[in-house]
């Protein structure tokens, strides 16, 4: 059991530097691309409100120059995610999802959702809080964000009902869900439905009659609630940007697609791990993740699918979920 656990150390280990040595082995990265940190952009490196840690943006940046010089992507901007920060839209923690282009020495910090977890009373409890993620992994229906790497593909949008916008005046709720395309722990974003949208939703929902509205199911009703930003909430696994931050990036990725990497990956997490239950500092120890989250949360864990999938189905089978109850009819109606 020790060989086959420093097998898959190293496995992981090595999965973690892939992209790294790929972009350092291929001599066709385009012209003017330096594989070095611009100096604009190295003035953003660090663990402060509005900067990013150098390991998220090597590893960033890194999976996007392979992508470029690949010709998988053409999109001058990239993403990037550090999970290990805070989710603090209103406070100083300056944001954790980034936005990079370099050929225009644009730099921005925003707010963005990590995947809440579930608690399985008696099984396993792997929920999240909503400032700082403890658990990760890529168990499907675990509702946990996966790290590593991403490409955006295709954006679908999808009509969710009608809101209240002003005592006279309904808006009709249309939510964009961006699909993410991974590899290797990410392989399985697409089966697992992950990928980015608004963090809001409409809640209370009723079915509302209105035969004129082209939503109008057969019988002629809409579903109407309360229209909900929780752009401070968790998500069930996917990132969520606010309302008005996804409005920009809808913009950037639309047949266009990019990359994405976000820290902390599988062998990441366990390695902090291994250090706080060491006793020592993860810094001191050559690892990163950001120090207020460590403090809140203790020590990471990440689930693998291979572990957290056998007692999700067997939760499943002994508490199996109630028929669906059919939508309300709204009051007055």
């Amino acid at each position: 059991m020790r060989l086959r656990s420093a097998l898959q150390d190293i496995i992981n280990i090595l999965g973690l530097f892939a992209v790294v040595i790929a972009i350092s082995a291929s001599p066709s990265i385009a012209a003017g691309q330096s594989p070095g940190i611009p100096a604009w952009l190295a003035a953003r490196v660090g663990e402060g409100a509005g900067q990013i840690a150098q390991p998220v943006l090597m590893r960033a940046r890194a999976l996007y120059m392979q992508k470029l010089s690949a010709g998988a992507v053409r999109n001058p901007c990239y993403f990037a995610m550090d999970a290990t920060r805070p989710n603090n839209p209103s406070g100083t923690g300056g944001g954790r999802f980034y936005i990079i282009c370099e050929s225009e020495r644009s730099f921005r910090a925003i707010a963005a959702g990590h995947g809440g977890g579930r608690n399985l009373p008696g099984m396993a409890n792997y929920a999240n809080g909503r400032e700082c993620a403890k658990n990760f992994g890529n168990a499907m229906d675990s509702e946990l964000t996966t790290g590593g790497a991403y490409v955006t593909a295709e954006a679908k949008t999808s009509f969710k009902g009608y809101y209240r916008v002003s005592a006279r005046q309904d808006a009709a709720f249309l939510r964009t869900f961006i699909q993410f395309d991974g590899v290797g722990e990410t392989a399985n974003a697409r089966q697992r439905e992950i990928g980015g949208h608004a963090a809001a939703a409409l809640k209370g929902v009723c079915l509302r009659k209105d035969p004129s509205s082209p939503y109008a199911n057969p019988d002629g009703y809409v579903p109407f609630g309360t229209l909900v930003d929780y752009s401070g909430g968790r998500s069930n696994g996917c990132t969520s940007w606010s309302p008005a931050d996804i409005r920009q990036i809808l913009a950037m990725v639309k047949d266009d697609p990019t990359t994405l990497y976000i820290y902390p990956a599988a062998a990441d997490v366990d390695a902090v791990a291994r250090a706080v239950a060491a006793g020592q500092s993860p810094s001191r120890a050559g690892l990163y993740w950001n120090a207020s989250c460590l403090r809140a949360i203790g020590a990471p864990r990440y689930w693998p699918r291979g572990v957290l999938e056998p007692m999700i189905a067997q939760y499943k089978r002994d508490h199996p979920a109630p028929p669906p109850r059919p939508t309300p009819i709204c009051a007055g109606q």
